[in-house]
């Protein structure tokens, strides 16, 4: 399955009910609500001596994938651009690859 084959089958399951503002907002949301939900269970593990479930982990991130899926989609945008765009702006950024000196004096625009 392609990132775009993905988008596309994870809208099929959208709130038909919302309108395009209403996407936006839930998908920036449920953003935030489903990492806080993967850092909590670092957090668990970390800091109360949970067993780190690398599994649990896994289906927070499918989550949050949905949520970046619908968020792109409330903005016009498909998967595939949203992620190539991230590339050319790391390999502007990082051009031979990660430097701490680059992340440190970095030039924003």
């Amino acid at each position: 399955m392609t990132i775009n084959e993905y988008q596309k089958l994870a809208m099929a399951t959208l709130n038909p009910a919302l309108d395009k503002k209403d996407v936006l907002i839930n998908g920036v949301m449920g953003l935030c609500g489903e990492s806080g939900e993967v850092i909590d269970i670092v957090k668990k593990h970390l800091a109360q001596g949970h067993d780190l479930d690398v599994e649990k982990i896994a289906k927070e991130l499918g989550d949050v994938a949905w949520y970046i899926a619908e968020t792109a989609y409330a903005i016009g945008y498909d998967l595939e651009t949203v992620c190539q765009m991230n590339i050319d702006k790391l390999n502007k950024r990082y051009p031979q690859g990660f430097s701490a000196d680059r992340s440190v004096n970095r030039e924003e625009k």
